[in-house]
């Protein structure tokens, strides 16, 4: 009786493991049937809506300049000390003395740039304003270099392109520059050697003019209110100021984001340039692969693959 109770669960466990390993190949699919089923990103934009929140970093509000235009509208400017320390120091104590409170906007000039600032070039700066030359133009890349995605296509202003700490950066050997790319801030300065104090700055509104890289400081970009300067009147002035008889939009106030009561304070967050996410989304802007696409671009330049940015959630 007992060696027929044991013949029987010997021939149970015997059948249930033949089971189990006929199924075996059918379960080891399993996980990537599932990863199959969820197909990858096919634009960049999917990238970006995908992207984990691992993949953001949040902009230091001390990084964060807001200027308030008339009408209420807002414009949020990302500022990059790290590629521009001594103008960015002179833009955050302009800020601090509300230096540009009741300046405006002087020049609207047509697939090129909006600049802002003193009409007059009178208004007496404030004090302590750290001196500025054409070496601070660029940056050493230093211990930067560790942080650099690499963009490897051709670029005809720089020997080499790529992104740092979320910033789109042209290369030469070991000096660093921030380009001028759609968006970007740039500080307007009379002839050399003068560079500018950081009190007259302007964006660029048109074809990226990369011409002026290493000409005049790039200290940061626009994150928001982009339309409200592009959609001014063009001035017919030369090189696009407002003459006497053209009507120059006022600036309200200009704050730093760390300067506002934390209600009122912007939040953004930048895609980390050192993500999966971004890698896939570079690939994405040379390679698109969505069904518009006949033929892939094969590559994309510096200012054509912009750092998504986003308000923080």
């Amino acid at each position: 009786m007992l060696y027929f109770l044991a013949q029987q669960l010997f021939d149970r466990v015997m059948t249930l493991r033949r089971r189990v390993a006929l199924l075996a190949p059918f379960i080891a699919i399993l996980p990537l049937a599932a990863a199959d089923a969820a197909d990858p990103p096919a634009t960049p934009s999917a990238v970006v809506a995908q992207a984990p929140a691992s993949a953001w970093r949040t902009v230091p509000a001390q990084d964060l300049l807001v200027m308030t235009i008339e009408g209420g509208k807002r414009v949020v400017i990302q500022l990059a000390p790290q590629f521009g320390p001594r103008h960015v120091a002179n833009i955050r104590a302009l800020a601090t003395a509300h230096w540009w409170d009741g300046t405006s906007i002087n020049r609207v000039q047509d697939n090129y740039v909006v600049q802002w600032g003193d009409a007059t070039e009178k208004k007496p700066l404030p004090a302590g304003l750290a001196p500025t030359s054409p070496v601070d133009y660029v940056q050493s890349l230093g211990g930067m270099k560790a942080k650099l995605t690499p963009l490897p296509y051709p670029d005809p202003y720089a020997r080499a392109t790529g992104f740092i700490d979320g910033w789109p950066v042209a290369i030469d050997g070991e000096a660093a520059w921030l380009p001028h790319c759609y968006g970007m801030i740039g500080v307007g300065r009379n002839m050399s050697p003068d560079a500018g104090t950081g009190a007259e700055l302007y964006t660029v509104i048109g074809q990226a003019p990369r011409q002026l890289d290493r000409n005049i400081a790039v200290v940061g970009r626009i994150v928001e209110g982009m339309t409200a300067l592009t959609s001014l009147p063009r001035g017919s002035g030369e090189l696009g100021f407002y003459t006497d008889a053209e009507r120059k939009l006022p600036i309200i106030s200009v704050r730093l984001a760390s300067d506002l009561p934390e209600t009122e304070r912007p939040s953004f967050q930048v895609m980390d340039t050192g993500s999966a996410s971004f890698a896939d989304y570079l690939r994405l802007r040379a390679n698109r692969k969505d069904d518009f696409y006949d033929r892939p671009a094969g590559g994309v330049d510096l200012c054509n693959a912009p750092v998504p940015v986003r308000p923080a959630p």
